[in-house]
């Protein structure tokens, strides 16, 4: 379970309007942090042509390499930490552009200068 990984996860229960039910994460916590049943993770929803003015969502396009059926949004606005238990298959791998564009996506979320 790496950055950058894809893997499906069961994100229920959950409350309120955070994004629900089984679906594709994207992992993006730091692979150095060490051995831990967290992982923090960006959720993956169907893409939007109304989503292309919004900077927190990331338009990627499906892969033999990533596992995505279909045009997606890794939509960081919903970024969390789980534990390792819900994730449950591995759909792919994004490549490093696409990780490069989420991390500003998160760094614009966050307010964090990158």
């Amino acid at each position: 379970m790496l950055r950058g990984e894809i893997w499906l996860y069961n994100s229920d229960p959950t409350i309120g309007d955070e994004i629900a039910k089984t679906r594709p994460a994207v992992i993006v916590s730091n692979d150095e942090i060490g051995n831990l049943r967290l992982k923090v993770v960006v959720p993956i929803t169907n893409w939007n042509d109304t989503f292309s003015e919004i900077q927190w969502l990331v338009r990627l396009e499906p892969s033999s390499g990533n596992g995505l059926s279909k045009t997606s949004a890794a939509d960081t606005f919903q970024v969390r930490s789980i534990s390792y238990q819900r994730l449950i298959r591995k759909l792919g791998v994004l490549s490093d552009e696409y990780m490069q564009d989420i991390s500003k996506a998160l760094s614009v979320v966050l307010k964090i200068n990158i």
